[in-house]
């Protein structure tokens, strides 16, 4: 990861841009950079994964315009290779280098035309005006708010925006933002009609798009490493990876040192796939010990997202301190759109499609978020294969009267689409797998939710709550990380839409808590 800041006035002073860097300074340990620039501040932390010498190193500077970008902009070197044949001079190996030459040529229209990951920054020295822009999932971060002076401050975090800005707000994933103006240049969750292909189509376009989505990931001049939790998507990222690659892997999962559910199922993929396997066991005092910096890197109260960072957040502190890796491929975004234990309630296809939708606008504030600040906050670069775009694409608009789960096990498309390539076992490809946080260890959850009952009466818990108007925590675990958020991020709740639950309004999904452990068909997904 990398860390952008753009400060499009003069209000914002050096001194006051590179502290705001400071503050996320983890995202880029390797270099700073801050360039003046028309009335404005350009800053980058980097953390050098492509083009690794300095000539790498942003603001990139082209005809008096300049950008910073963190982000991989995949198939960039046949690109560059065309802007080289038209006179373009490039100095690095960085595929970020591309996007001056892109936008000299293309402007605004460029962002709808990458394949990439990306947040960006750009100062165009012939209108003088700051452009920004962030690839249509969400997947690199980018925020926005005015200082005092009214001057518009864009950054990689929130937490660099606290204490200048009055209120700080998520940029709008597929969109770019140009004189005042947000413009959508892609919108994934936005379908007008469904694909006509059928059962055989489907899953061979699922297979190979997963596939290349997973490729195009492996391209790093940095060490790889795999996030392996024994679920279905880490695993078939695994097996795919394993065998592009054609090496052993550096594999890692945790689990917790009395009931770790999926250990046992990481192994034996590990050992399918012929991987450097490690595991990172955790205990309740690391828990408890690692809510609040969770919370602090995060900028959530949401209780999904913080359970399920725990351990993410460890395993990948644990990865920072005893490896060289510097990039983590994950399994993220699955389930937005194959569906989850909860969609299994859809009352029809609509339903089911209507909320896929939803989470996939949503998926910035949640999923992403939590493989975004639990693997930056520890100097390292999450790749989510699942959320490539021609992948997302195609998946969206496949018919949801297949999607619902008719055949007795969630995901049965993305179940099917591997069946004969064997890259993980069959035992793997077709288990149902538990929630995150519960496949860590069911006591993590337990452990918080005793922690958070100890914290709080129950007269003090219904006074404490109704402070809050937006999103009003209704149990004592999720007023305990709404007041923890509310020391780092006062005030800015809004930041996060509401607390991502299952459907309510669904017929079996009227709970109180978001752990699928407590619908009815959670079965023996985590045994």
């Amino acid at each position: 990861m990398c860390t952008v800041l753009g400060y499009c006035g003069k209000s914002g002073s050096p001194e006051t841009c590179r502290g705001m860097l400071e503050i996320a300074g983890s995202r880029g340990p390797d270099q700073t950079g801050l360039l003046q620039i028309g009335n404005g501040t350009l800053g980058f932390d980097r953390l050098a994964i492509m083009g690794l010498t300095e000539h790498g190193m942003q603001p990139f500077l082209l005809n008096n315009n300049a950008c910073v970008c963190n982000g991989e902009i995949y198939g960039f070197r046949p690109l560059k290779e065309y802007l080289s044949s038209i006179g373009y001079r490039f100095e690095s190996e960085s595929d970020c280098e591309i996007l001056l030459p892109l936008y000299d040529r293309l402007g605004v229209s460029m962002f709808a035309f990458l394949d990439a990951e990306f947040a960006c920054i750009i100062y165009d020295a012939a209108e003088d005006t700051f452009i920004a822009a962030r690839d249509p999932i969400g997947i690199r971060p980018l925020y926005y708010g005015y200082d005092a002076a009214g001057t518009l401050v864009f950054a990689s975090e929130p937490k660099m925006l606290t204490g200048t800005c009055e209120t700080i707000m998520p940029f709008p994933p597929g969109h770019y933002y140009k004189n005042g103006e947000f413009v959508c240049y892609h919108d994934p969750s936005r379908v007008d009609k469904y694909s006509s292909d059928g059962m055989d189509e489907i899953a061979k376009n699922i297979h190979d798009l997963l596939l290349k989505g997973i490729e195009k990931r492996l391209d790093a001049d940095a060490p790889l490493g795999f996030l392996l939790s024994g679920g279905l998507d880490s695993s078939l990222v695994c097996g795919a990876a394993a065998k592009l690659l054609d090496r052993p892997l550096e594999t890692f999962s945790i689990g917790m040192d009395v009931d770790a559910i999926d250990l046992k199922y990481a192994r034996e993929v590990a050992e399918y796939i012929h991987s450097n396997h490690h595991e990172v066991i955790i205990t309740r005092d690391d828990v408890i010990g690692a809510l609040e910096p969770v919370i602090a890197a995060l900028g959530t109260y949401d209780i999904t997202t913080i359970r399920a960072s725990i351990g993410m957040y460890l395993v990948c502190r644990w990865i920072h301190e005893n490896t060289d890796i510097r990039v983590l491929l994950t399994g993220e975004i699955s389930d937005e759109i194959f569906g989850y234990k909860y969609t299994d309630f859809a009352p029809d296809a609509e339903a089911f499609q209507k909320e896929a939708e939803k989470r996939v606008r949503e998926l910035h504030m949640y999923d992403v978020l939590r493989a975004d600040r639990c693997i930056s906050v520890h100097s390292l670069e999450a790749r989510v294969p699942f959320g490539d775009l021609a992948f997302v694409d195609y998946v969206m608009h496949i018919d949801p009267e297949k999607k619902l789960n008719r055949y007795g096990i969630g995901k049965y498309l993305l179940r099917h689409a591997f069946e004969k390539d064997q890259l993980i076992p069959r035992s793997i490809l077709m288990r149902e797998k538990a929630a995150f946080s519960d496949a860590v260890g069911h006591s993590l959850k337990d452990d918080l939710q005793e922690y958070a009952e100890a914290c709080y009466t129950d007269e003090a818990y219904e006074t404490l709550r109704r402070k809050y108007t937006h999103a009003m925590p209704f149990t004592k675990e999720s007023l305990l990380y709404r007041e923890i958020f509310e020391k780092y991020y006062p005030g800015q709740s809004e930041m996060v839409a509401d607390f991502w639950m299952p459907n309510r309004s669904w017929e079996g999904c009227d709970v109180n808590d978001p752990s699928a452990r407590v619908l009815s068909n959670y079965g023996a997904s985590g045994t």
